[in-house]
């Protein structure tokens, strides 16, 4: 119901080749997008009270890893085909691949430079906009457009493939950090591979922070497994494909020093030293395979111009003009936004630096801070989008949970499915100005009743399945 309600009420291409000229086209305007929009939201409300369903049986212990395991592969081999959801991202993705493919800079030139049909899809406001991604990223956008040419469609698909690696890895990973963290494997997968959050937003949408994730969940365990090489390369992969990663490397690097002998000076320099050394050699080796150069790190503020109520500065900064500084002679709401991100940053900062200090004994706690980290990364930026809260979740669904905080977990992310809708319009990115209070805000109370029911329903016992032997006991069979 995902995939076929996606084909009129998804992130859809503009010029459509598929349904063009057919019948079908008319489920994509009027009456037909609102069925199709149905239809979709139909089968996300089934994912939803499935998920919760599978949910309580994996905490009674009627369900095991594999069961979860088989539960989200059924949900996500649908939308390996679906066109994109929640996000036109993919769009981006390709037109990045074939700015760098065509012989541009994408860490200098945008989506403007192409022709249709890979620029037309690319929303308005990354018209122009350099890619902020890592070299690894833009390889495999590179790739991809090389092998699918300007057909966006089978793109789209590719893309969604190499998306979905980083959710094996992922799978792979998560039982294995559980062992060292403390958690069960079955909740932590169904706090991750099974998510909705994860199926509906991270592979619906193709998002390159599922693959980030996955190659970090590696990295980590790699260290954990005290394979410190192995893991540094694999967390320098990951933040090939997207910069986030890269706030978990000096965590690391204090379980490496815990297990050396000598001074701890001594044994931070030594961890440092070579962990850095295999980091940079692994990033060096996948900046020249792509043939681009460190352009990206410049870049990284291009967010700049997205404006999203999920970034607790963008919400400060909105909630506090609008109530108190609209009426002030000489405030903008621009100067506002411009102070409070910067004040977000500071904090980021400080956060980041105590957290790492907190951290130097190592171990499963070094991992722990480094969860926070990426938290408070995902909350602090100056940019926040639903699927960004991935990043903390795959490490902290690997410790030990109490029922009532994985019942927060499963509420807050399914909050932040709701609050984004089929097309890619994301509520919490409207702007004061923007919003019509009596359409968005009645819509984005009811994704919190949403969120705060299916806490609570997750803390409900989990229903009593029948034995197939006594549904035919009674005359007669």
């Amino acid at each position: 119901m995902l995939a076929v309600g996606g084909l009129g009420a998804g992130a859809i291409v503009r010029r459509d080749p598929l349904l063009s000229g057919t019948i079908l086209n008319a489920i994509r305007y009027g009456h037909g997008h609102d069925l199709a929009f149905m239809v979709l939201f139909a089968g996300l409300g089934l994912m939803v009270l499935s998920w919760v369903r599978l949910g309580r049986m994996v905490l009674k212990g009627e369900a095991g890893g594999r069961i979860v395991s088989v539960a989200a592969a059924a949900w996500t081999a649908p939308l390996i085909i679906a066109p994109p959801l929640y996000s036109r991202d993919v769009y981006s993705y390709l037109a990045q691949g074939a700015v760098a493919l065509r012989g541009f800079d994408p860490y200098v030139r945008g989506a403007s430079v192409l022709d249709l049909p890979l620029r037309g899809n690319v929303a308005g406001l990354w018209q122009e906009t350099p890619s902020p991604y890592g070299p690894l990223f833009l390889l495999l956008g590179k790739v991809t457009v090389f092998l699918t040419g300007d057909n966006v469609i089978l793109g789209a698909i590719f893309m969604r493939l190499a998306v979905l690696t980083g959710l094996v890895l992922l799978a792979w990973a998560i039982p294995r950090l559980t062992a060292h963290l403390g958690g069960r494997t079955s909740v932590a997968l169904w706090l991750t591979v099974a998510n909705p959050l994860v199926v509906a937003l991270g592979i619906g949408g193709a998002h390159n922070d599922i693959l980030m994730v996955g190659l970090m969940a590696v990295g980590v365990l790699k260290v954990l497994d005290r394979r410190h090489l192995t893991g540094f390369a694999f967390i320098a992969l990951a933040a090939a494909v997207k910069a986030t990663a890269l706030l978990v490397a000096p965590f690391l690097v204090w379980v490496w020093a815990a297990r050396l002998t000598g001074p701890a000076r001594q044994r931070f320099l030594v961890a440092a030293g070579a962990g850095g050394a295999v980091f940079a050699a692994t990033f060096a080796a996948a900046t020249v395979v792509a043939g681009v150069d460190l352009g990206w790190i410049s870049v990284l503020r291009s967010q700049g111009p997205l404006l999203t109520w999920m970034s607790l500065p963008c919400a400060a900064a909105e909630l506090l003009f609008y109530s108190v500084g609209h009426y002030v002679p000489g405030f903008t709401r621009d100067g506002f936004l411009g102070f409070f991100r910067a004040a977000g940053l500071v904090v980021l900062a400080v956060v980041l630096v105590r957290q790492w200090w907190l951290a130097r004994e190592g171990g499963v706690e070094a991992v722990r801070r480094a969860t926070i980290a990426l938290l408070a990364a995902s909350l602090l930026a100056p940019s926040v989008l639903p699927w960004y809260f991935t990043w903390a979740l795959a490490l902290a669904a690997a410790f030990a949970w109490k029922e009532r905080g994985i019942a927060v977990l499963a509420g807050v992310s399914v909050w932040m499915v709701l609050v984004t809708l089929p097309d890619g319009t994301i509520v919490a990115r409207w702007t004061y100005d923007d919003m019509n209070p009596w359409v968005w805000w009645p819509y984005f109370a009811a994704t919190v009743v949403a969120g705060w029911w299916v806490g609570r329903s997750l803390l409900q016992p989990a229903p009593t399945v029948t034995e197939p032997t006594q549904l035919v006991r009674g005359n007669g069979g």
